[in-house]
């Protein structure tokens, strides 16, 4: 539920097209839902300005499309992230509207008409291979509504290709830049724009990269003022903070909830 629905089922009760007992049965499951195993937060979208996201991994299928059930029926878009190939057979069987990405294991279901926000959130990654975290930074910001670029493979071995797209790069709002390797992409990035760059660190690389830790601690020290850093593998968090801080970017709005569409 967000402040849009509230405000809708607060007017509908006023005007008597529902009843009491209705109203008091909504606004019990306002805060959460308690399905034993999950308690769903009904309240993130009023609070955060997204509804609350489902981390797939370590459950199981029948817990997954119980949660994803429970967030629907609260209203607002659905993401779920880290789903394995049986959670999204199973959430694309059970809810017509879901989309899925492979490279990204996420699944998406619309239920509201997209918002329009100014500018672009750039994704840039430095190889193929960080492919899987880029897609899941791009599907997160653009359920959350935000017009996306991408541009994939353009990595530091061979840096012409970044900087055939230097002007699309410095006309973003917004930079997220995957890498794993030696992470040094996120610092020449950051060194050729003036907007904010949000780098994810992956765990692609040979033994000395420990699963990303080298890039996670070479994008902290970077020398590039504008970056800043999430966890390794965090192509979510990239594409999440990177959509909250578009959203900015709208004229005379910090932030903007998102609303359920009550035309379906």
């Amino acid at each position: 539920m967000d402040e849009s629905t509230l405000e809708k089922l607060l007017e509908d009760f006023r005007a008597g097209r529902v009843e009491r007992d209705q109203v008091m049965g909504r606004l019990r499951q306002l805060p959460f839902e308690d399905l034993g195993f999950a308690k769903v937060d009904h309240h993130r979208s009023i609070r955060c300005g997204f509804p609350e996201v489902i981390y797939c991994e370590s459950k199981t299928v029948e817990q997954v499309l119980a949660i994803a059930e429970a967030r629907l029926r609260g209203g607002g878009n659905l993401l779920a992230t880290r789903a394995s190939e049986p959670m999204i057979e199973a959430l694309v069987k059970r809810f017509a509207d879901a989309q899925f990405c492979a490279a990204a294991r996420t699944v998406t279901v619309r239920q509201n008409h997209p918002r329009q926000y100014p500018g672009t959130i750039a994704v840039v990654a430095a190889g193929t291979s960080d492919l899987p975290v880029a897609e899941e930074a791009r599907v997160t910001a653009e359920i959350m509504d935000q017009t996306v670029e991408t541009f994939y493979d353009v990595g530091v071995a061979g840096i012409h290709r970044l900087l055939a797209h230097s002007d699309a790069l410095q006309s973003a709002n917004v930079l997220v830049v995957v890498a794993g390797m030696e992470g040094a992409l996120a610092s020449v990035v950051g060194g050729l724009v003036d907007k904010p760059v949000i780098a994810v660190p992956t765990s692609v690389g040979y033994g000395a990269s420990f699963q990303g830790l080298a890039a996670l601690l070479a994008m902290l020290n970077s020398c590039a003022s504008g970056v800043s850093v999430v966890n390794i593998d965090n192509g979510f968090s990239g594409g999440y903070n990177a959509a909250l801080i578009n959203r900015m970017a709208a004229p005379g709005k910090r932030r903007e909830p998102e609303q359920v569409d009550d035309s379906k």
